[in-house]
């Protein structure tokens, strides 16, 4: 069992810092506590430099590598939701929301008699029939949830 290391976790996680090199702050280029590949400690230290030492929000940024519009990001994020507003958040949808009630009873409908699953002739019909552009995979994961869930 080889023994995993912090660079593969904050990779897997998201928070491993694309451009280390760009962070010009003293205190991250000494080894010890600090680490310049670890993304969401580079961003709270940012944001404690802009706020506790008076830099300004343009300089803070550029000191630890980043973009003014990553500081704003960040900091809104912050006083959100304190330090796990800093952590990386999954991207686009969180669940399958063109698949509403009427889209699954209309699937539901034209499954073959069977009870096979043509997916993509079904998006085809979902998209002709209400205007919703369904990719076929969806629909798939839809019905295999439904059978689950009988």
């Amino acid at each position: 069992m080889t023994k995993e290391s912090k660079r593969d976790r904050l990779r897997q996680m998201g928070a491993l810092n694309p451009r280390p090199e760009g962070l010009r702050a003293p205190w991250f280029r000494e080894a010890g506590f600090f680490d310049p590949l670890d993304l969401v400690q580079v961003k709270y230290e940012m944001l404690r430099h802009a706020r506790q030492d008076g830099t300004n929000k343009a300089d803070a940024a550029a000191l630890f590598g980043l973009s003014r519009q990553t500081y704003y990001q960040a900091e809104a994020a912050f006083e959100r939701d304190g330090i796990a507003g800093l952590l990386p958040r999954t991207r686009g949808p969180k669940s399958a929301h063109k698949l509403t009630g009427e889209v699954m009873r209309l699937v539901e409908e034209h499954l073959d008699a069977n009870g096979e699953l043509q997916a993509r002739s079904l998006a085809e019909l979902v998209h002709s029939r209400l205007g919703v552009s369904v990719h076929p995979r969806s629909i798939e994961r839809a019905v295999a949830r439904k059978k689950k869930e009988r």
